[in-house]
């Protein structure tokens, strides 16, 4: 598979015309092909009491806002929303698009991150511990793939969700419907990937463990009986202005692993051009 390259804007800090500009000078450039947003409501990073938008509302705002750019968040905090609702929103912002979203998922934040765990008391959300967390993920995948590919109500009962008379009109553009990207690394995580996903994302804070979970979801998909090479091994990657050498390092040593979709993290205040620069300093070079 040719290597992909995207961006990430984290909504916190920012406003949205600084977001609006960036998504728009990357609508502008081929070489950039996707970009992404995150899924919080309070900042895990900077002033904790700074602005923060909430992903879906913005990711359709930008969906309205560009013409080529396919777009998603990484990923959508499964604890945030039912998976019905979730599934209805998706398919809104695919048409909105006109086919451009990868609907990206996963259980919700790790509970070594304390900023975002503030986020559930703050609004009220239950906050389920892990192993809860990842059924009810694998739970919601079956759901929203259904929603969005059954032609008639149907009633699910899971350990986790129960729905009555289920049903989604209108489907999304994108047939049988658009590709599931699911973010983590957790064993429980990886066996829902190889069930679920499309696409598997890691952080990509440590490659060493990037290179032994993407074997093991290999392992995975054949215990099912799935081939691994049907899933895209996507990654994230912070990118820095002062040592676009050392980005490109990091991205060249991800490619080497067998990581193909790449999804730059763009630190804010967002330069003039970026765009363009990520275009010329880190893709060119890449390819």
């Amino acid at each position: 598979m040719t290597a992909s390259f995207g961006i990430l804007t984290a909504p916190q800090q920012v406003s949205y015309d600084d977001l609006l500009r960036v998504w728009r000078e990357a609508d502008a450039i081929p070489a950039i092909e996707h970009a992404w947003l995150f899924d919080h409501l309070m900042p895990i990073g900077g002033d904790p009491a700074g602005p923060i938008f909430e992903g879906w509302t913005l990711l359709s705002a930008l969906a309205a806002q560009t013409q080529r750019l396919r777009l998603g968040l990484l990923v959508t905090s499964n604890r945030f929303r039912p998976p019905a609702m979730l599934a209805k929103i998706a398919t809104t912002v695919d048409i909105v698009s006109g086919g451009r979203l990868d609907f990206g998922i996963g259980a919700g934040s790790r509970p070594s991150l304390p900023a975002a765990r503030r986020e559930y008391d703050a609004h009220g959300l239950p906050y389920l511990d892990a192993a809860e967390a990842v059924e009810s993920l694998g739970e919601a995948c079956a759901i929203i793939r259904r929603l969005w590919t059954s032609a008639e109500p149907f009633d699910f009962r899971g350990k986790r969700h129960e729905l009555v008379g289920a049903f989604s009109n209108p489907k999304p553009v994108q047939r049988p419907h658009p590709p599931i990207l699911i973010g983590g690394r957790s064993l429980g995580t990886l066996r829902v990937v190889a069930e679920h996903a499309d696409i598997w994302n890691h952080t990509g804070e440590d490659l060493d463990d990037a290179a032994s979970r993407s074997a093991l979801l290999d392992r995975y998909c054949v215990e099912i009986g799935r081939d691994p090479s049907s899933i895209t091994r996507s990654i994230h990657v912070p990118v820095s202005y002062d040592d676009p050498a050392g980005t490109r390092e990091v991205i060249a040593r991800a490619g080497a692993i067998g990581f193909q979709h790449f999804i730059l993290s763009l630190p804010a205040p967002y330069p003039v051009g970026v765009a363009k620069w990520i275009a010329e300093e880190l893709i060119g070079p890449s390819i």
